[in-house]
């Protein structure tokens, strides 16, 4: 029996290197490829695939919000996530959203047909102990991060990156000075950063605020 695969990256020759090497896998076959989280959710929509290999941080839905889309529509598909980020809060986002296995883009390309042939035989995968020690593994995506804050709360973001202060912040969204701080409070502790030019600097690195602001 074939085992059908879709392959969702947003870095096109990434993605088109990982469908030649795994369409060597005996049985397999890679039934299409996608750029986004959205397009992945149309693939799997569609396509029905055994297995889905998903990039945590893509344009537009991650894959977190992806996964757990996809899990809900196309409950047969599997999730393998594929990411450069070895910390441990990725692997747990993308597990809660359904992911089965978790694969780092720095390993051998033996690391992903393991976790998809542990997939296929209902099992769960995760990197090699000892790898969260790697210094390319370890870095944190802000775009990533971002995507658990409400819109308010990336509103608040904003406006604290542009330089307002508290009474200005609750007078423009017409909530108390308490309330900004609140929404301040939480922002750290999401963001694990204990500073305002923390903050500031993470907007900027999730788009939130472009540069020159």
């Amino acid at each position: 029996m074939t085992t059908t695969i879709i392959i969702a990256d947003d870095h096109r020759l990434f993605r088109q290197g990982l469908v030649v090497l795994l369409r060597e896998q005996s049985g397999w076959e890679v039934v299409g490829e996608a750029g986004s989280g959205e397009e992945a959710l149309q693939l799997a929509s569609t396509l029905k695939p055994d297995i889905a290999v998903i990039d945590v941080e893509m344009p537009g839905i991650g894959g977190v919000e992806a996964t757990r889309r996809m899990r809900g529509s196309s409950a047969d598909t599997r999730v393998v996530a594929l990411s450069m980020y070895a910390d441990e809060y990725y692997r747990e986002r993308m597990r809660k959203a359904g992911a089965s296995a978790y694969v780092l883009k720095n390993e051998a390309i033996d690391q992903l047909v393991n976790a998809i042939n542990a997939v296929l035989r209902g099992q769960h995968y995760g990197p090699p102990a000892g790898v969260k020690r790697d210094p390319i593994a370890r870095r944190r995506s802000a775009r990533v991060d971002s995507e658990q804050l409400s819109e308010r709360e990336q509103e608040v973001l904003r406006l604290l990156a542009n330089g307002k202060r508290t009474t200005e912040i609750a007078d423009l969204l017409a909530i108390s000075p308490k309330t900004v701080e609140t929404y301040r409070s939480r922002l750290m502790n999401k963001l694990d950063i204990d500073n305002l030019s923390g903050l500031v600097r993470f907007a900027i690195r999730a788009g939130i605020v472009p540069p020159e602001e």
